[in-house]
């Protein structure tokens, strides 16, 4: 993994990246802010974490994590001899993901590290478990859809049935079929009418226009189909 260190004082600069790389990471340093923001803008893509100081002669490591958080999602941990409360709340309400007071053992800061880089991924993980749907985000480890990131209640069976037309995702499903499913799923008995009620109130929960529907469309004669070309996973 790839580190970017931002750190005027350059007897500590080159003791951390001695460190860092001696623990299996590459390091880009630089000891300004405009230097900074120069690899910032052409290599955050390559970057897994930022280390910056707070005081840097041309700025502050303030300025850096703002640029960052604007243009990657990459976490960002402050080193800072400033060990008051206000300039602490300050870093982590912008966005800065950690922050570590000088004088510190590489142990900790490596393990600071760690624990940042385990939480991000950790939450890259869980993004991917959700499903998008046009404004409709689903996650299905928690049980929860949102409309336009407002949470959309459903009952136990319009999720299930909704889970079902994302899972078969541009196959047409016949009414039997949707039957037949739902029933094994949820051991509730579901008739023909219940059927026709469930995927009204469905789509009136996710539809943006119920009565033209763009996500569970009807197919004449044959059943229903979530067209596939909506869906991202």
């Amino acid at each position: 993994m790839k580190l970017l260190i931002v750190e005027d004082d350059k007897t500590i600069a080159s003791g951390l990246e001695y460190s860092l790389n001696q623990e299996g990471y590459e390091v880009i340093v630089c000891h300004r802010v405009q230097e900074a923001l120069e690899v910032i803008e052409t290599k955050i893509s390559s970057i897994s974490l930022c280390l910056f100081d707070l005081s840097l002669p041309d700025g502050s490591g303030y300025d850096l994590c703002r640029r960052v958080k604007e243009v990657a999602d990459v976490p960002v941990i402050f080193l800072t001899v400033v060990d008051d409360e206000v300039n602490v709340v300050m870093g982590l309400d912008m966005g800065a993901d950690d922050y570590i007071t000088k004088p510190f053992r590489i142990r900790e800061l490596s393990s600071r590290i760690n624990t940042v880089l385990r939480r991000y991924q950790k939450n890259k993980t869980q993004e991917k478990d959700s499903i998008q749907l046009d404004s409709i985000e689903i996650f299905p480890l928690e049980g929860k859809v949102y409309k336009a990131n407002v949470e959309i209640i459903l009952t136990a069976l319009e999720y299930r049935l909704l889970m079902i037309f994302i899972n078969h995702r541009g196959q047409i499903l016949s009414r039997e079929q949707l039957l037949e499913m739902i029933w094994d799923v949820a051991g509730d008995f579901v008739n023909d009418n219940t059927l026709t009620v469930y995927i009204k109130r469905l789509r009136k929960k996710i539809e943006d226009d119920p009565q033209r529907p763009r996500l569970i469309e009807t197919v004449r004669g044959l059943g229903y189909r979530m067209v596939a070309e909506n869906v991202k996973k």
